[in-house]
């Protein structure tokens, strides 16, 4: 079984691949879509390096359509979190690795290392953020930072995701958009904020950074209060306690509810 130090390890040494002057960037499904030369690097170089320390392991990652999910253990990998921004210059973006036991999260590592932020969690074991335990806040729903997207991938979706947020914006404090998912819900758990929601994300993009976020004291779950299937697209709300958590999913639900009443009709 491996460790969560070694497994620190290969992720640092998996972000040289990342911290490059040049790649190439190829688009996968339209210019919002897009996938670099770094992404398939970083996620090569972690499937073998894993596969090596525990081979009876499965994959699900984001690039080459891996999905080999019939095992006692699964690797869920999003080599780069916030590709568009990495492509751009941005500096949220992540590696993402969680290892998955049947149906829970064991470990979760969110490696930021345009900031040199290494956010890591084990199972019953608390939140770190480089070696120092992190706790969410203790803010209440005015007072609270929601950080937030429109679908980029599911423009039709677009107006009902703008008035859960606009809802939101009028009831808690402001709103942040860094643009992925990982770091944003990183953030939740060491304080920065204390509200997220997205409509609809892969696995691998909140998989790792859920067992980050409850170890760190926070709640989530999909966006209809569900809990994360890990290995199937959902809408993701997360919050730093779970007043504010119900108070954000009233509005989420009823906001989606509003909206398929009103396609019906």
């Amino acid at each position: 079984m491996i460790t969560i130090k070694q497994l620190t390890n290969i992720v640092r040494d998996a972000s040289n691949l990342m911290t490059v002057d040049e790649f190439e960037i190829m688009q996968k499904r339209g210019c919002e879509n897009i996938v670099t030369t770094s992404d398939l690097a970083v996620q090569n170089f972690l499937c073998n390096k894993l596969s090596e320390i525990m081979p009876k392991s499965g994959f699900l990652c984001e690039e080459k359509d891996i999905n080999d999910i019939k095992h006692e253990y699964t690797w869920i990998i999003d080599p780069i979190d916030g590709t568009a921004n990495y492509s751009r210059g941005f500096n949220q973006c992540a590696i993402c690795v969680g290892l998955k036991h049947h149906d829970e999260m064991e470990m979760g590592i969110v490696y930021i290392p345009r900031t040199n932020e290494l956010f890591h969690a084990e199972k019953n074991k608390g939140a770190y953020l480089n070696g120092e335990r992190i706790y969410v806040s203790d803010r209440t729903f005015n007072n609270a930072i929601l950080c937030t997207a429109l679908p980029v991938y599911y423009k039709e979706h677009s107006e009902v995701c703008s008035k859960i947020i606009l809802e939101a914006f009028n009831k808690c404090n402001d709103i942040r958009r860094f643009g992925a998912c990982a770091p944003e819900l990183c953030y939740l758990a060491m304080g920065r904020c204390e509200l997220y929601f997205e409509h609809k994300l892969g696995p691998w993009d909140y998989a790792a950074a859920s067992l980050i976020v409850t170890e760190a004291g926070g709640t989530i779950s999909s966006a209809n209060g569900d809990p994360l299937s890990l290995t199937q697209a959902t809408g993701v709300i997360a919050a730093n306690n779970i007043s504010n958590y119900n108070q954000l999913l009233k509005i989420v639900t009823s906001n989606y509810k509003s909206n398929k009443s009103n396609s019906q009709n």
